[in-house]
């Protein structure tokens, strides 16, 4: 009884990876093929991805979503880090109650969100276009850099701040060079899900944009409205790998801070120098 159960486990969950996984394959399979068919495979080619590389639109695009995801995770993170050690110092029912607070961006659909932020640039008369799109990217990335760094924030030695301190460091250089480099697993984690929220953004886009600029997710479902066309496959590719690649990043790191909190990988600890 027991190896029927765990047979049938293993099948719905290989069934369930076809089901998410195959049409993923089949996409990145087509977009080698010589014809625009989907159905019909006529030859091996890799046309689809010099015209996508010389489409002006989309080098556009591809411009916007890199330009936009790198510059608004950097302030994300700046801004998500320093307001986790600020929550971190609050008093239990402070904190706890502000972290519920940050997480209703993160629970809440993003359709409302981009409404909501859509209203209000329209209520403080800011003209939509790319300046609007990276201040919704930055409002929405910063919990998830909030929440990535709070566990280190959690695990950190609350004396190691006063001990800076007391050998005469300043707060801005104990900061700098005692709490930053013990947080900066989460740091970089926090990143990357910031990048990778951003990367893969449509909904909130869509909507502080109104279409005066368009990044790869506004520049797909434009294009997918006309008909399929190769290009979108070459280009759904690409962006799948990249962001199966920062995924794979962000596991390997959390399995690695996992074994460090274990004791089984030993934590790095920052050297620290006295404040001239």
């Amino acid at each position: 009884m027991a190896k029927l159960w765990s047979f049938c486990k293993r099948f719905y969950l290989a069934i369930l990876l076809v089901f998410i996984y195959l049409p993923i394959l089949m996409l990145m399979i087509f977009s080698f093929n010589e014809g625009k068919s989907m159905t019909k495979w006529t030859g091996f080619t890799f046309d689809w991805y010099e015209k996508l590389f010389t489409n002006p639109l989309i080098l556009e695009s591809i411009w916007v979503t890199l330009s936009i995801a790198v510059i608004s995770s950097l302030v994300a993170t700046v801004v998500g880090t320093l307001a986790a050690i600020g929550i971190n110092d609050f008093k239990k029912w402070k904190k706890n109650m502000v972290l519920n607070l940050t997480q209703i961006p993160m629970m809440n659909a993003d359709i409302v969100t981009g409404i909501s932020l859509l209203l209000f640039f329209i209520f403080t008369k800011i003209p939509r276009g790319y300046v609007t799109m990276l201040i919704s990217h930055i409002v929405f990335n910063i919990p998830y850099v909030i929440f990535s760094v709070m566990p280190r924030l959690k695990g950190m030695d609350k004396n190691l701040y006063e001990a800076a301190l007391d050998m005469g460091a300043t707060p801005a250089y104990a900061i700098r060079k005692v709490i930053v480099p013990q947080l900066m697993p989460g740091i970089v984690s926090g990143f990357i899900m910031a990048f990778t929220m951003s990367f893969d953004d449509f909904v909130i886009s869509f909507f502080s944009s109104q279409g005066v600029v368009s990044n790869l997710s506004i520049y797909i479902y434009s294009m997918a409205k006309v008909g399929i066309n190769p290009e979108i496959n070459a280009l759904s590719t690409i962006m799948f790998l990249c962001v199966i690649t920062l995924l794979i990043v962000i596991n390997v790191r959390a399995e690695r801070q996992q074994a460090e909190r274990n004791g089984k990988i030993p934590a790095k600890t920052p050297k620290t120098k006295r404040a001239r």
